[in-house]
Formats: structure tokens, C-alpha cells, sequence
């Protein structure tokens, strides 16, 4: 007795059900989360004190959580992402939340501040760092999304310096894998005599412009989407930007992932007014000054090593107290109040001239 032939279209109908089923049941336990992220709000404003809607200690979590347990076949950055934008969409029927970032539109930074707080965040574009933390400082927007770091071209000093003065902390950080692309009105690279980016994406991609566009005069701009926006008046210039960029200011990709590093990543700092809580994966952000004299430094961070604290990071910035005067920004793992860390920084805080602790924060969700 042969077996019954199967026919595909029956089975894609089959299996089609089976997926506006499982769409259904999806869309009612987001309805059910949304609810409850409702009481949670209900709850918090009638407790009469400061309310603080976003938790950065418990998204991270989350987040692991669910990585963690994912059973594929998406991967898990895939699996956070869509559970970031639940999260933010929950959040915002609590209360949208407001983030400053480097503008205009179409920049990395304001990439990071959407990968970091989901498409339902407000983001309000910002002329320079500075502005950044003055709108968050005033309470115009609860946080701001800076650049810190490029793991091709190193420290953004600037941000680093704002801090020496500024009453911020950190509450997060936001790996970024930056990939740039040539932008323009033209149909073809050898029209090009005119490129305008960032410096810092001039940079990491010198190689690439050698190549191919080395007689086009290089021209540094505040951001690359400020770039792609001059490359949209001018048909014989070009962008090194962003895909969003390209799509903002309708410009044509002539050339993909033009990165010198193809693992080109930048590390973007979000700042605020509060604490984040431990998250149980956590760095903590110092700035450090030690007596001017042999051995000083080593004497400064000898309590990590006593301690085990493992120290991810030192950077080094003139003081502007005096001339050859310098301060440290050290980042370690582990939160301040993790018993530990504690008493490391209580010794570290013993030895340095100055101490001040910048933030304790969850470690960046990839």
C-alpha cells in the first residue's frame, strides 16, 4: 500500500494557520505586558514621591535573561532587539522618555539612542556634546546619548573633559558596530570632488578614500549626517555616513562598508541625573588624580589589585588646574555597592588627590 502524495500548497496553508495563530496568541500576551506596564504606573505615581518610570538595572536584565534562554533559530542580539522595542513601547504608556543626542538627524549617536531605548524614545537632536549635557542638566530631556570611544580611532576627548564639571552620571553604555557609506546625489564615485564627514569617520576610513578618491578634497564637518545633508545640495560631493543618513536625505549608496576595520565599533555613554541600581553585570566610571611624584599612579590603583578589581580602561586628560597636570578616567567591572568594589574604592579614595565616582551601570546588551 503506497503512502498518500503531499501536496505543498496544503501544507503551506497548514503551516500558514498554525502562524496567524501563534500571531494572535503574540498579540495577546503584548496586550497583556502592555497592561501591566500600565499598573506598574498606576502604582508608582500614587506612591506621592519622585517616580523613576525607566529602569536601566532591570531592562538589562531582561534582556540577559531572555538572550540567554533563547532556543533560536533567530540569534540572541536578534531576540533583544525585538524585546527592547516591546519593552519601549510598554514604557512609553508609563511615561515617553525624552533623549538628547549629537545631531541632525541621522547620526550614530542617535542610532545608539534608539538601540539603547527602542523606537519609542523622543530623541531631540543637540548641535554639539555640550548641549547634551546642558539639556539634560536642566531637565529638558531625561538623558543624553554621547560618544565615547572608537575601537579604530580611540577617545572622544570632549565628552571626557565635560565631565570633569558636569553633575551627570552615567546610566548605560551602547556598543555601536558603525559601518560607513559613501553618499551622494551622483550615479557614479568618479563624479565626486568634494567629501564631507566627521573627522573621526574621515579617519576610519583613510585607507578606503586613498584608494578611490584620493584627488577629492576632504572636508570635516560636525557629524556625518551634517555631511550627507550638504553631499544632498551638491551633486558633485559625497557623504561618508550612515544608511539612515542616505535614507533622511535621499542620497544614493555608491559604495557599502568603506570601514578600514570591518569590526569598526563605537562606544556610546548614556548620562542622567540617577544612580542605576546593580544589574548584576555592571562597570563602574571613576576620575582619578594622584600626587605628582614616582610610582604616584601605581600607588593610586594598587586597591584594584588588592581587591581583584578587574580594570577595563584608563585614559589620561590634562587637568587644566595647571600645567603637566593630569587626571585619569579609569572604568572598572563591578558596581560601587558590590561589597568588593566598596572597599576598593574606599582605599582607592584614601590615596588620590581626586576621586570622583562617575557612575555605576549596566554592561552594554549586545
Amino acid at each position: 500500500m503506497t503512502a498518500t502524495p503531499s501536496h505543498p500548497e496544503t501544507e503551506l496553508e497548514a503551516i500558514r494557520a498554525r502562524i496567524d495563530a501563534i500571531d494572535d496568541e503574540i498579540l495577546r500576551l503584548i496586550s497583556e505586558r502592555a497592561r501591566c506596564a500600565q499598573q506598574v504606573a498606576h502604582i508608582k505615581t500614587g506612591t506621592g514621591g519622585p517616580v523613576q518610570f525607566y529602569r536601566p538595572e532591570r531592562e538589562a536584565a531582561i534582556l540577559r535573561r531572555i538572550k540567554a534562554r533563547n532556543p533560536g533559530p533567530l540569534d540572541g542580539e536578534e531576540v533583544a532587539r525585538l524585546f527592547r522595542e516591546i519593552m519601549s513601547a510598554c514604557l512609553a504608556l508609563e511615561r515617553p522618555l525624552h533623549a538628547a543626542f549629537l545631531g541632525p538627524e541621522g547620526t550614530f549617536t542617535q542610532a545608539a539612542a534608539i538601540k539603547h531605548f527602542g523606537h519609542s524614545v523622543v530623541t531631540k537632536a543637540m548641535a554639539t556634546i555640550d548641549e547634551i549635557f546642558r539639556e539634560v542638566e536642566a531637565g529638558a530631556c531625561d538623558f543624553g546619548v554621547v560618544p565615547v570611544e572608537n575601537s579604530t580611532e580611540g577617545v572622544v576627548s570632549h565628552t571626557l573633559d565635560l565631565f570633569m564639571t558636569s553633575p551627570l552620571r552615567i546610566t548605560g553604555e551602547v556598543m555601536l558596530r558603525v559601518h560607513q557609506h559613501l553618499l551622494s546625489q551622483a550615479q557614479e564615485i568618479s563624479e565626486i570632488r568634494r567629501v564631507y564627514s566627521h573627522q573621526q569617520s574621515f579617519a576610519q576610513c583613510r585607507e578606503w578614500l586613498d584608494r578611490y578618491l584620493l584627488s577629492a578634497e576632504r572636508i570635516a564637518v560636525g557629524s556625518n549626517a551634517e555631511a550627507a545633508r550638504l553631499a544632498a545640495q551638491d551633486p558633485e560631493s559625497a557623504a561618508v555616513a550612515g544608511l539612515q543618513a542616505a535614507e533622511i536625505y535621499g542620497l544614493n549608496v555608491l559604495a557599502e562598508r568603506i570601514e578600514d576595520e570591518p569590526s569598526n565599533t563605537t562606544r556610546f555613554l548614556v548620562i542622567g541625573k540617577q544612580d542605576s541600581p546593580p544589574s548584576g553585570q555592571d562597570k563602574t566610571s571613576l576620575l582619578l588624580s594622584c600626587k605628582n611624584q614616582a610610582g604616584g599612579l601605581h600607588r593610586l590603583l594598587a586597591p584594584l589589585a588588592v581587591h581583584g578589581i578587574n580594570m577595563t580602561r584608563i585614559e589620561s586628560r590634562p587637568s587644566r588646574r595647571e600645567v603637566w597636570d593630569y587626571v585619569f578616567f579609569v572604568d572598572i567591572l563591578g558596581h560601587r555597592q558590590d561589597p568588593k568594589v566598596a572597599y576598593a574604592l574606599q582605599n582607592l579614595e584614601e590615596e588620590a588627590l581626586l576621586f570622583k565616582i562617575l557612575g555605576s551601570y549596566p554592561v552594554a546588551v549586545l
